[in-house]
C-alpha cells in the first residue's frame, strides 16, 4: 500500500491537524516541515503531492505508539525498520492501538473482511518462518478500514 494513503488513512482516523502529524514525527527525534506533511496528505492528482518517504511514514508508526503508549526514558528510540512492509505497519498500530488477537478480528470483521485466527498469527510472524505470510494492501486497506470505524464511529 502507498505510504501516502496509510499516512491519509491514519490522519483521518486519528482526526489530527498537519501539525499534529509533525509533531507526532517529531517524537522520535526526526524533524519534518508543516508544509512537508501537507504535500505528503494531498490527493495523487492534486498539484503538490508529492510521495511520502518510507522513512518519514516509520517515523510516524513508532512517533504515534509514543504518542498513546508513552515513552520509556530508561531506553534510547528504537532504530527505523526499513524497508516498511505491511506487515510492519500492522505491527506497530497492533501495539499502538494495544490490539489483541480478539480486538484485531473485530475490526476486520467491523469492515466485512473475514480472517481465521491462524492467518491473522502468520501476519505476525517472523519472515523466515514457514507459515509466515506477507501482508496484502487489500488486508491492510481493510484493517484501517475496520479500525477507522472502531475509533471513530
Amino acid at each position: 500500500m502507498l505510504t501516502n494513503d496509510v499516512l491519509r488513512s491514519l490522519r483521518y482516523l486519528l482526526n489530527i491537524s498537519d501539525t499534529k502529524v509533525a509533531d507526532i514525527i517529531g517524537l522520535t527525534g526526526q524533524t519534518i516541515a508543516r508544509d512537508d506533511v501537507i504535500d505528503y496528505l494531498r490527493k495523487d492528482e492534486e498539484e503538490g503531492y508529492r510521495d511520502c518517504p518510507e522513512a518519514v511514514l516509520a517515523h510516524f508508526l513508532d512517533g504515534l505508539i509514543i504518542h498513546r503508549r508513552g515513552r520509556d526514558e530508561s531506553k534510547p528510540l528504537p532504530a527505523v525498520s526499513l524497508p516498511l512492509y505491511n506487515n510492519i505497519v500492522l505491527k506497530k498500530l497492533r501495539v499502538a492501538f494495544e490490539l489483541k488477537e480478539e480486538d484485531m478480528l473485530a475490526i476486520l470483521e467491523l469492515a466485512g473482511f473475514r480472517v481465521s485466527r491462524p492467518e491473522l498469527s502468520a501476519l505476525f510472524r517472523s519472515p523466515d518462518h514457514k507459515n509466515y505470510r506477507r501482508c496484502g494492501d487489500q488486508f491492510l486497506r481493510n484493517f484501517l478500514k475496520g479500525l477507522t470505524l472502531r475509533q471513530r464511529g
